[in-house]
Protein backbone atom coordinates (compact mmCIF):
# COMPACT_ATOMS: atom_id res chain seq x y z
CA UNK A 1 0.00 0.00 0.00
CA UNK A 2 2.55 2.70 1.15
CA UNK A 3 4.47 1.90 -2.36
CA UNK A 4 1.34 2.42 -4.29
CA UNK A 5 0.59 5.54 -2.80
CA UNK A 6 4.44 6.68 -3.33
CA UNK A 7 3.65 5.43 -7.13
CA UNK A 8 0.31 7.43 -7.85
CA UNK A 9 1.65 10.67 -5.93
CA UNK A 10 4.67 10.15 -8.20
CA UNK A 11 2.55 9.65 -11.82
CA UNK A 12 -0.11 12.49 -10.44
CA UNK A 13 2.87 15.00 -9.40
CA UNK A 14 4.83 14.18 -12.83
CA UNK A 15 1.71 14.69 -14.78
CA UNK A 16 1.02 18.06 -13.65
CA UNK A 17 4.53 19.44 -13.81
CA UNK A 18 4.39 18.34 -17.04
CA UNK A 19 1.12 19.72 -17.92
CA UNK A 20 2.23 23.11 -16.41
CA UNK A 21 6.10 23.33 -16.93
CA UNK A 22 5.82 22.67 -20.64
CA UNK A 23 3.73 25.65 -21.74
CA UNK A 24 5.69 28.05 -19.12
CA UNK A 25 8.56 26.60 -20.65
CA UNK A 26 7.35 27.75 -24.12
CA UNK A 27 5.66 31.24 -22.81
CA UNK A 28 9.00 31.68 -21.42
CA UNK A 29 10.62 31.13 -24.71
CA UNK A 30 8.42 33.47 -26.77
CA UNK A 31 8.34 35.78 -24.26
CA UNK A 32 12.10 36.04 -24.57
CA UNK A 33 12.19 36.23 -28.50
CA UNK A 34 9.30 39.25 -28.13
CA UNK A 35 11.40 40.89 -25.56
CA UNK A 36 14.43 40.95 -28.05
CA UNK A 37 12.19 42.03 -31.52
CA UNK A 38 11.15 44.74 -29.28
CA UNK A 39 14.30 46.50 -28.53
CA UNK A 40 15.11 46.01 -32.20
CA UNK A 41 12.10 47.80 -32.68
CA UNK A 42 12.94 50.76 -29.95
CA UNK A 43 16.58 51.09 -31.62
CA UNK A 44 15.20 51.14 -35.00
CA UNK A 45 12.68 53.91 -33.82
CA UNK A 46 15.70 55.92 -32.89
CA UNK A 47 16.76 56.78 -36.42
CA UNK A 48 13.39 57.32 -37.79
CA UNK A 49 13.22 61.24 -37.29
CA UNK A 50 16.06 61.69 -38.35
CA UNK A 51 15.17 59.86 -41.69
CA UNK A 52 11.96 62.29 -41.48
CA UNK A 53 14.09 65.27 -40.80
CA UNK A 54 17.05 64.48 -43.33
CA UNK A 55 18.91 61.58 -45.59
CA UNK A 56 22.08 63.46 -45.28
CA UNK A 57 24.37 60.58 -44.96
CA UNK A 58 26.61 62.41 -42.51
CA UNK A 59 23.97 62.92 -40.35
CA UNK A 60 22.14 59.17 -40.82
CA UNK A 61 25.99 57.62 -39.67
CA UNK A 62 26.03 60.33 -36.97
CA UNK A 63 22.62 59.14 -36.03
CA UNK A 64 23.67 55.35 -36.21
CA UNK A 65 26.42 55.43 -34.29
CA UNK A 66 25.16 57.30 -31.49
CA UNK A 67 22.36 54.46 -31.36
CA UNK A 68 22.25 51.95 -28.39
CA UNK A 69 23.74 49.02 -30.64
CA UNK A 70 24.87 51.11 -33.60
CA UNK A 71 29.23 51.14 -32.31
CA UNK A 72 28.17 47.19 -32.82
CA UNK A 73 27.46 47.14 -36.29
CA UNK A 74 24.18 45.97 -35.64
CA UNK A 75 22.05 49.39 -37.34
CA UNK A 76 22.01 49.90 -40.86
CA UNK A 77 19.73 52.39 -43.12
CA UNK A 78 18.65 51.71 -46.95
CA UNK A 79 17.57 54.97 -48.21
CA UNK A 80 16.45 55.17 -51.74
CA UNK A 81 17.72 57.14 -54.43
CA UNK A 82 16.48 60.39 -54.60
CA UNK A 83 16.25 62.33 -58.28
CA UNK A 84 16.71 60.87 -61.47
CA UNK A 85 20.26 60.91 -60.86
CA UNK A 86 20.61 59.45 -57.55
CA UNK A 87 21.66 55.90 -56.15
CA UNK A 88 20.80 54.47 -53.10
CA UNK A 89 22.58 54.58 -49.91
CA UNK A 90 24.00 52.39 -47.83
CA UNK A 91 24.21 53.31 -44.31
CA UNK A 92 26.13 50.86 -41.45
CA UNK A 93 25.62 47.52 -41.69
CA UNK A 94 23.82 45.28 -43.64
CA UNK A 95 22.91 41.37 -43.64
CA UNK A 96 19.81 41.51 -44.89
CA UNK A 97 19.17 40.51 -48.42
CA UNK A 98 18.35 43.05 -50.86
CA UNK A 99 14.76 40.80 -51.63
CA UNK A 100 13.80 41.48 -48.24
CA UNK A 101 14.57 44.75 -47.51
CA UNK A 102 12.47 45.32 -51.26
CA UNK A 103 9.62 43.80 -49.94
CA UNK A 104 9.72 45.41 -46.89
CA UNK A 105 9.28 48.54 -47.96
CA UNK A 106 6.89 47.40 -50.38
CA UNK A 107 4.77 45.96 -47.63
CA UNK A 108 5.10 49.09 -45.26
CA UNK A 109 5.43 47.29 -42.17
CA UNK A 110 8.05 45.79 -40.19
CA UNK A 111 9.47 42.09 -40.73
CA UNK A 112 12.04 39.71 -39.75
CA UNK A 113 14.41 38.29 -42.13
CA UNK A 114 16.36 35.42 -40.98
CA UNK A 115 20.48 35.72 -41.49
CA UNK A 116 23.82 34.03 -40.45
CA UNK A 117 23.90 34.41 -36.38
CA UNK A 118 20.61 35.74 -36.45
CA UNK A 119 17.53 37.44 -37.80
CA UNK A 120 17.10 41.18 -39.03
CA UNK A 121 14.14 43.14 -37.95
CA UNK A 122 13.25 45.63 -40.94
CA UNK A 123 11.70 48.62 -40.09
CA UNK A 124 10.11 50.79 -42.99
CA UNK A 125 10.18 54.70 -42.70
CA UNK A 126 8.61 56.91 -45.11
CA UNK A 127 11.15 59.61 -46.33
CA UNK A 128 10.96 62.28 -48.95
CA UNK A 129 12.48 60.02 -51.49
CA UNK A 130 10.32 57.11 -50.60
CA UNK A 131 10.52 54.25 -48.51
CA UNK A 132 13.39 53.75 -46.34
CA UNK A 133 14.74 50.84 -44.62
CA UNK A 134 16.07 50.69 -41.04
CA UNK A 135 17.62 46.94 -40.00
CA UNK A 136 18.46 45.65 -37.15
CA UNK A 137 20.22 42.79 -36.23
CA UNK A 138 19.22 40.80 -33.50
CA UNK A 139 21.94 38.11 -32.49
CA UNK A 140 20.45 34.36 -31.89
CA UNK A 141 22.05 34.68 -28.05
CA UNK A 142 19.59 38.03 -27.52
CA UNK A 143 16.35 35.85 -28.85
CA UNK A 144 17.25 32.98 -26.12
CA UNK A 145 18.59 35.21 -23.26
CA UNK A 146 17.58 33.81 -19.90
CA UNK A 147 15.39 30.99 -21.14
CA UNK A 148 17.62 28.72 -20.16
CA UNK A 149 18.23 30.38 -16.38
CA UNK A 150 14.28 30.25 -16.77
CA UNK A 151 13.79 26.51 -17.48
CA UNK A 152 16.57 25.52 -15.01
CA UNK A 153 13.98 27.12 -12.37
CA UNK A 154 10.92 25.43 -14.09
CA UNK A 155 12.64 21.96 -13.57
CA UNK A 156 13.68 22.72 -9.96
CA UNK A 157 10.38 23.41 -9.26
CA UNK A 158 9.06 20.76 -10.89
CA UNK A 159 11.37 18.37 -9.12
CA UNK A 160 11.01 19.81 -5.68
CA UNK A 161 7.23 19.13 -6.21
CA UNK A 162 7.69 15.83 -7.59
CA UNK A 163 10.22 15.08 -4.29
CA UNK A 164 7.77 16.54 -1.88
CA UNK A 165 4.82 14.56 -2.96
CA UNK A 166 6.42 11.28 -2.53
CA UNK A 167 7.71 11.89 0.68
CA UNK A 168 4.37 13.34 1.86
CA UNK A 169 2.64 10.05 0.15
CA UNK A 170 5.66 8.10 2.18
CA UNK A 171 4.60 9.63 5.39
CA UNK A 172 1.12 9.10 4.39
CA UNK A 173 1.40 5.33 3.20
CA UNK A 174 3.59 4.80 6.62
CA UNK A 175 0.77 6.00 8.98
CA UNK A 176 -1.38 3.69 6.87
CA UNK A 177 0.80 0.73 6.83
CA UNK A 178 1.95 1.18 10.54
CA UNK A 179 -1.25 0.73 12.43
CA UNK A 180 -2.51 -2.53 9.67
CA UNK A 181 0.73 -3.86 10.10
CA UNK A 182 0.61 -4.17 14.15
CA UNK A 183 -3.04 -5.11 13.36
CA UNK A 184 -2.17 -7.97 11.47
CA UNK A 185 0.94 -8.59 13.81
CA UNK A 186 -1.68 -8.95 17.01
CA UNK A 187 -4.31 -11.05 14.60
CA UNK A 188 -1.17 -13.49 14.07
CA UNK A 189 0.11 -13.24 17.60
CA UNK A 190 -3.75 -13.97 18.95
CA UNK A 191 -3.83 -16.79 16.70
CA UNK A 192 -0.91 -18.54 18.18
CA UNK A 193 -2.44 -18.41 21.87
CA UNK A 194 -0.96 -14.56 23.12
CA UNK A 195 -4.27 -13.60 24.56
CA UNK A 196 -2.68 -10.94 25.99
CA UNK A 197 -1.89 -9.23 22.57
CA UNK A 198 -3.89 -6.16 22.38
CA UNK A 199 -3.35 -3.03 18.84
CA UNK A 200 -2.86 0.65 19.89
CA UNK A 201 -5.94 2.48 18.73
CA UNK A 202 -4.51 5.15 16.45
CA UNK A 203 -3.88 5.88 12.87
CA UNK A 204 -6.85 6.62 10.54
CA UNK A 205 -10.28 6.40 11.73
CA UNK A 206 -11.22 3.23 9.84
CA UNK A 207 -7.93 1.91 11.31
CA UNK A 208 -8.79 3.25 14.68
CA UNK A 209 -12.25 1.57 14.59
CA UNK A 210 -10.66 -2.01 13.59
CA UNK A 211 -8.19 -1.87 16.52
CA UNK A 212 -10.86 -0.99 18.82
CA UNK A 213 -13.20 -4.35 17.16
CA UNK A 214 -9.99 -6.26 17.57
CA UNK A 215 -9.66 -5.51 21.13
CA UNK A 216 -12.97 -6.19 22.22
CA UNK A 217 -12.86 -9.37 20.29
CA UNK A 218 -9.81 -10.33 22.26
CA UNK A 219 -10.88 -9.20 25.63
CA UNK A 220 -14.69 -11.48 24.30
CA UNK A 221 -12.38 -14.68 23.45
CA UNK A 222 -10.58 -14.43 26.85
CA UNK A 223 -13.45 -13.84 28.39
CA UNK A 224 -15.00 -16.84 26.90
CA UNK A 225 -12.25 -18.83 27.55
CA UNK A 226 -12.45 -17.93 31.49
CA UNK A 227 -16.14 -19.03 31.55
CA UNK A 228 -15.44 -22.25 29.68
CA UNK A 229 -12.27 -23.14 32.20
CA UNK A 230 -14.00 -22.61 34.67
CA UNK A 231 -16.92 -24.37 34.15
CA UNK A 232 -14.37 -27.50 33.12
CA UNK A 233 -13.32 -27.03 36.84
CA UNK A 234 -17.11 -26.79 38.09
CA UNK A 235 -18.39 -29.67 36.31
CA UNK A 236 -15.12 -31.85 37.41
CA UNK A 237 -16.26 -30.75 40.96
CA UNK A 238 -19.46 -32.10 40.78
CA UNK A 239 -18.23 -35.95 39.62
CA UNK A 240 -16.77 -35.63 43.15
CA UNK A 241 -19.73 -36.55 44.47
CA UNK A 242 -20.79 -39.44 42.33
CA UNK A 243 -17.00 -40.90 42.34
CA UNK A 244 -17.56 -41.50 46.02
CA UNK A 245 -20.29 -42.88 46.61
CA UNK A 246 -18.93 -45.26 43.86
CA UNK A 247 -15.90 -45.29 45.61
CA UNK A 248 -17.77 -46.32 48.99
CA UNK A 249 -19.85 -48.75 47.00
CA UNK A 250 -16.77 -50.51 45.21
CA UNK A 251 -15.14 -50.26 48.92
CA UNK A 252 -18.09 -53.22 49.84
CA UNK A 253 -17.53 -55.37 47.14
CA UNK A 254 -15.22 -57.74 48.66
CA UNK A 255 -12.01 -59.17 47.66
CA UNK A 256 -13.19 -60.80 44.24
CA UNK A 257 -10.91 -59.64 40.92
CA UNK A 258 -13.99 -57.87 40.04
CA UNK A 259 -14.09 -55.87 42.65
CA UNK A 260 -10.07 -54.78 42.55
CA UNK A 261 -10.79 -53.85 38.88
CA UNK A 262 -13.57 -51.53 39.71
CA UNK A 263 -12.03 -49.87 42.59
CA UNK A 264 -9.02 -49.29 40.42
CA UNK A 265 -11.22 -47.46 37.74
CA UNK A 266 -12.81 -45.63 40.68
CA UNK A 267 -9.13 -44.65 41.28
CA UNK A 268 -7.88 -43.95 38.29
CA UNK A 269 -10.88 -41.54 37.26
CA UNK A 270 -10.43 -39.68 40.94
CA UNK A 271 -6.52 -39.20 39.58
CA UNK A 272 -8.19 -38.32 35.98
CA UNK A 273 -11.01 -35.23 37.60
CA UNK A 274 -8.03 -34.01 39.71
CA UNK A 275 -5.60 -33.55 36.64
CA UNK A 276 -8.68 -32.16 34.72
CA UNK A 277 -9.14 -29.45 37.93
CA UNK A 278 -5.86 -28.64 38.13
CA UNK A 279 -5.64 -27.87 34.52
CA UNK A 280 -8.68 -25.80 34.50
CA UNK A 281 -7.52 -23.76 37.45
CA UNK A 282 -3.80 -23.22 35.70
CA UNK A 283 -5.25 -21.95 32.59
CA UNK A 284 -7.94 -20.01 34.39
CA UNK A 285 -4.86 -17.82 35.98
CA UNK A 286 -3.12 -18.18 33.20
CA UNK A 287 -6.70 -16.12 31.13
CA UNK A 288 -6.58 -13.94 34.22
CA UNK A 289 -2.42 -12.73 33.64
CA UNK A 290 -3.07 -12.45 30.50
CA UNK A 291 -6.07 -10.15 30.73
CA UNK A 292 -4.27 -8.34 33.16
CA UNK A 293 -1.61 -7.77 30.13
CA UNK A 294 -3.30 -6.45 27.63
CA UNK A 295 -4.67 -3.84 29.80
CA UNK A 296 -7.80 -1.71 29.60
CA UNK A 297 -9.94 0.88 28.32
CA UNK A 298 -9.60 3.85 31.00
CA UNK A 299 -12.90 5.84 29.10
CA UNK A 300 -15.06 2.57 29.70
CA UNK A 301 -13.77 2.42 33.43
CA UNK A 302 -14.38 5.91 33.82
CA UNK A 303 -17.80 6.35 32.70
CA UNK A 304 -18.36 3.06 34.86
CA UNK A 305 -16.90 4.41 38.13
CA UNK A 306 -18.48 8.23 37.72
CA UNK A 307 -21.82 6.23 37.20
CA UNK A 308 -21.38 4.50 40.15
CA UNK A 309 -20.16 7.81 42.18
CA UNK A 310 -22.64 10.19 40.39
CA UNK A 311 -25.36 8.81 42.80
CA UNK A 312 -23.71 10.59 46.04
CA UNK A 313 -23.10 13.02 44.41
CA UNK A 314 -26.19 14.63 43.70
CA UNK A 315 -27.68 13.35 46.59
CA UNK A 316 -24.62 15.88 48.28
CA UNK A 317 -25.72 18.58 45.09
CA UNK A 318 -22.07 18.34 43.76
CA UNK A 319 -21.16 19.24 39.82
CA UNK A 320 -19.27 17.09 38.29
CA UNK A 321 -17.76 16.85 34.90
CA UNK A 322 -15.86 14.88 32.64
CA UNK A 323 -13.52 15.40 29.92
CA UNK A 324 -11.55 13.45 27.66
CA UNK A 325 -13.47 10.20 27.87
CA UNK A 326 -15.35 10.44 24.78
CA UNK A 327 -12.88 7.36 23.10
CA UNK A 328 -11.24 4.49 24.06
CA UNK A 329 -7.83 4.95 25.76
CA UNK A 330 -6.35 1.44 26.24
CA UNK A 331 -4.06 1.35 29.85
CA UNK A 332 -1.30 -1.12 30.67
CA UNK A 333 -3.38 -1.82 33.79
CA UNK A 334 -5.57 -4.24 35.23
CA UNK A 335 -9.16 -3.32 34.98
CA UNK A 336 -9.47 -3.72 38.89
CA UNK A 337 -6.58 -1.91 39.81
CA UNK A 338 -7.45 1.28 37.54
CA UNK A 339 -11.03 0.84 39.03
CA UNK A 340 -9.40 0.57 42.69
CA UNK A 341 -7.36 3.80 41.91
CA UNK A 342 -10.53 5.85 40.64
CA UNK A 343 -12.48 4.61 44.22
CA UNK A 344 -9.49 5.84 45.85
CA UNK A 345 -9.78 9.38 44.64
CA UNK A 346 -13.12 9.57 44.08
CA UNK A 347 -13.50 8.81 47.78
CA UNK A 348 -11.10 11.15 49.05
CA UNK A 349 -12.64 13.91 47.33
CA UNK A 350 -16.37 13.05 48.99
CA UNK A 351 -14.73 12.17 52.25
CA UNK A 352 -12.17 15.31 52.72
CA UNK A 353 -14.56 18.01 51.22
CA UNK A 354 -17.62 19.64 52.29
CA UNK A 355 -20.82 18.63 50.47
CA UNK A 356 -21.72 20.67 47.55
CA UNK A 357 -18.14 21.01 46.20
CA UNK A 358 -17.52 20.25 42.33
CA UNK A 359 -15.32 17.83 41.10
CA UNK A 360 -13.87 17.08 37.74
CA UNK A 361 -11.78 13.69 36.28
CA UNK A 362 -9.78 14.46 32.87
CA UNK A 363 -8.00 12.41 30.96
CA UNK A 364 -5.75 13.54 28.15
CA UNK A 365 -3.89 10.73 26.16
CA UNK A 366 -0.57 11.23 24.40
CA UNK A 367 2.31 9.24 22.20
CA UNK A 368 3.94 8.17 25.67
CA UNK A 369 1.92 8.25 28.65
CA UNK A 370 -2.19 9.02 29.56
CA UNK A 371 -2.54 11.41 32.58
CA UNK A 372 -6.09 10.79 35.05
CA UNK A 373 -6.60 14.01 36.30
CA UNK A 374 -9.08 14.26 39.51
CA UNK A 375 -9.67 18.10 40.26
CA UNK A 376 -11.88 19.77 42.89
CA UNK A 377 -13.02 23.19 44.69
CA UNK A 378 -12.15 22.33 47.74
CA UNK A 379 -9.83 23.51 50.24
CA UNK A 380 -6.83 21.71 48.81
CA UNK A 381 -4.27 19.75 50.52
CA UNK A 382 -1.64 21.67 53.21
CA UNK A 383 1.02 18.98 52.69
CA UNK A 384 1.04 17.68 48.99
CA UNK A 385 3.85 15.12 49.57
CA UNK A 386 3.10 14.09 53.25
CA UNK A 387 -0.29 12.75 51.54
CA UNK A 388 1.39 10.62 49.36
CA UNK A 389 3.61 8.72 51.93
CA UNK A 390 1.72 5.39 53.08
CA UNK A 391 -0.39 6.38 56.24
CA UNK A 392 -1.69 9.37 55.53
CA UNK A 393 -5.21 9.84 57.32
CA UNK A 394 -5.84 13.58 56.22
CA UNK A 395 -6.25 14.95 59.05
CA UNK A 396 -4.67 18.51 60.84
CA UNK A 397 -5.77 20.10 58.11
CA UNK A 398 -4.51 18.45 55.17
CA UNK A 399 -7.25 17.68 52.53
CA UNK A 400 -9.88 20.08 53.84
CA UNK A 401 -11.47 19.98 57.80
CA UNK A 402 -14.34 17.21 56.98
CA UNK A 403 -13.83 14.01 58.94
CA UNK A 404 -13.32 11.22 56.95
CA UNK A 405 -14.49 7.93 58.95
CA UNK A 406 -17.00 8.34 62.46
CA UNK A 407 -14.13 6.60 64.08
CA UNK A 408 -11.34 9.33 63.83
CA UNK A 409 -9.51 9.16 59.99
CA UNK A 410 -8.95 7.18 57.05
CA UNK A 411 -6.60 4.28 56.61
CA UNK A 412 -4.35 6.76 54.67
CA UNK A 413 -4.12 4.19 51.70
CA UNK A 414 -6.07 5.33 48.65
CA UNK A 415 -3.40 7.20 47.42
CA UNK A 416 -0.70 5.07 48.16
CA UNK A 417 -2.73 2.51 46.08
CA UNK A 418 -2.96 5.38 43.30
CA UNK A 419 0.52 5.73 43.50
CA UNK A 420 1.88 2.05 43.29
CA UNK A 421 -0.90 1.76 40.62
CA UNK A 422 0.86 4.74 38.39
CA UNK A 423 4.72 2.98 39.39
CA UNK A 424 3.67 -0.09 37.91
CA UNK A 425 3.88 1.43 34.78
CA UNK A 426 6.73 3.98 34.80
CA UNK A 427 4.45 7.23 35.78
CA UNK A 428 4.13 9.25 38.70
CA UNK A 429 1.50 10.90 40.80
CA UNK A 430 1.39 14.73 41.10
CA UNK A 431 -0.62 16.49 44.18
CA UNK A 432 -1.44 20.55 43.03
CA UNK A 433 -3.55 23.45 43.21
CA UNK A 434 -6.63 22.81 40.75
CA UNK A 435 -7.95 25.12 38.80
CA UNK A 436 -11.16 24.37 40.38
CA UNK A 437 -9.65 26.29 43.32
CA UNK A 438 -9.02 23.20 45.21
CA UNK A 439 -6.68 19.61 44.87
CA UNK A 440 -5.53 18.17 41.70
CA UNK A 441 -4.42 14.54 41.82
CA UNK A 442 -2.78 13.95 38.71
CA UNK A 443 -1.85 10.46 37.59
CA UNK A 444 0.71 9.62 35.19
CA UNK A 445 0.47 6.59 33.36
CA UNK A 446 3.22 5.44 30.98
CA UNK A 447 1.91 3.50 28.27
CA UNK A 448 5.58 2.27 27.01
CA UNK A 449 6.83 0.94 30.50
CA UNK A 450 8.96 4.22 30.53
CA UNK A 451 9.71 7.04 33.24
CA UNK A 452 7.57 9.84 32.42
CA UNK A 453 9.01 12.80 30.21
CA UNK A 454 9.33 15.39 33.07
CA UNK A 455 12.65 17.05 31.22
CA UNK A 456 11.43 15.88 27.51
CA UNK A 457 9.83 18.64 24.44
CA UNK A 458 6.86 16.27 24.55
CA UNK A 459 6.70 16.43 28.08
CA UNK A 460 6.60 20.18 28.58
CA UNK A 461 4.05 19.92 25.29
CA UNK A 462 1.96 18.30 26.91
CA UNK A 463 1.58 19.96 30.15
CA UNK A 464 1.12 23.35 28.58
CA UNK A 465 -1.52 21.60 26.78
CA UNK A 466 -3.26 20.43 29.98
CA UNK A 467 -2.68 24.06 31.56
CA UNK A 468 -4.59 25.57 28.80
CA UNK A 469 -7.53 23.04 28.51
CA UNK A 470 -8.08 23.51 32.45
CA UNK A 471 -8.05 27.19 32.04
CA UNK A 472 -10.63 26.97 29.38
CA UNK A 473 -12.32 24.74 31.59
CA UNK A 474 -12.38 26.69 34.35
CA UNK A 475 -13.29 30.15 32.15
CA UNK A 476 -16.33 27.99 31.08
CA UNK A 477 -17.21 26.50 33.64
CA UNK A 478 -17.91 23.04 31.66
Amino acid sequence: MRWALVKVALAVTAMVVVAFAVPLGLVVKELARDRAYSNAERQAATIGPVLAITTDRTQLERAVASAETGSGGRIGVHVPASGKNGRPAEIGSRRAPQADVTAAAKLGRASISPVSGGSSLLQPTAVAAGIAVVEVFVPDEALTRGVATSWLVLAGVGLALVIGSVAVADRLGTRMVRPAERLAGAAHDLGKGRLGVRVLEDGPKELRSAASAFNAMADQVVQLLANERELAADLSHRLRTPLTVLRLNAASLGDSPAADQTRSAVEQLEREVDQIIRTAREQKAQTQQAAAAAGCDAAEVIHERMTFWSALAEDEGRTVRIAGADRPVRLPVARPDLAAALDAMLGNVFRHTPEGTAFAVDVHNAEEAVIVLVSDAGPGIADPDAALRRGWSGGGGGWGHRPAVAGGGSTGLGLDIVRRLAESTGGDVRIGRSVLGGTEVRVWLALDGGRAPHGGRRGHRLRRTLRTRRRRAARTGT
